[in-house]
């Protein structure tokens, strides 16, 4: 049986689409996070490109290369003021920030953009500038480029977590070579800067809500690319 492989940099951005699903750990280097229920399984990878590239290799090699569909969900940054907290996006190119080499999806509109970092504000207004895309994250190239490389269909499903002149916080400092963020790290920084206190509470519940998004988009996918007999959407959130 083929698989669906969703591929998400955290376990808190799928935690609503994935509730009481069986899960399991695929062992390696470092060791990831898999959910799965019936043709679908859920592989939760880390932050940032390297770590996204990773979940997409191993998560087709764990399945002997039957995977009928990559997609890379979770957070993303509006780089379009249009854009609010909660907005989902299914972007028709990714483009790579560092390169500007684009690859394009199975379905969608707009285009999302893909950087080496956390954008803040000031790093925001510039990819906008430079590319002309409505929303920014940090793994949909990585998984779209493993998806061409092993000639799966890719599409990206990503939900505004940050608006457009939301001042992020210096999380990135925080994000481990491994793509790991190193919460207590951050809560012992934040800690001594309460002028932060309230970005970083406003950034949790908007994290939250954007999760919460994702929910309906991703059971609709998985409704239509799935075989007819296992179509029902109802059945991945039960």
């Amino acid at each position: 049986m083929k698989r669906i492989v969703i591929v998400a940099a955290m376990e808190r951005e799928i935690s609503n689409f994935v509730a009481g699903w069986p899960s399991r750990t695929i062992q390696g280097k470092r060791p990831l996070k898999i959910y799965e229920k019936h043709n679908v399984a859920v592989v939760c990878g880390g932050i940032g490109s390297r770590a996204a590239r990773r979940a997409a290799d191993e998560g087709y090699k764990e399945f002997d290369g039957e995977v009928s569909l990559f997609v890379s969900t979770g957070i993303a940054g509006a780089l379009v003021p249009e854009l609010n907290v909660g907005d989902v996006l299914q972007p028709a190119e990714i483009v790579d920030e560092a390169d500007s080499l684009t690859i394009h999806s199975a379905a969608g509109k707009g285009k999302l953009v893909s950087s080496g970092a956390v954008a803040s504000r000031e790093i925001k207004q510039i990819l906008a500038r430079r590319f002309a895309a409505e929303a920014v994250d940090m793994e949909a190239y990585a998984v779209a480029d493993v998806a061409q490389l092993y000639h799966v269909p890719f599409l990206a499903i990503k939900a505004i977590s940050d608006e457009f002149d939301f001042p992020m916080p210096p999380l990135g400092r925080f994000v481990s070579e491994e793509g790991q963020f190193q919460t207590a790290s951050f809560m012992a920084y934040i800690l001594i800067r309460p002028w932060l206190w309230r970005r970083v509470l406003s950034l949790g519940r908007n994290s939250q809500k954007a999760s919460l998004a994702l929910t309906k988009p991703l059971t609709d996918v998985v409704s239509r690319y799935s075989p007819a007999q296992e179509s029902s959407s109802s059945q991945y959130n039960r």
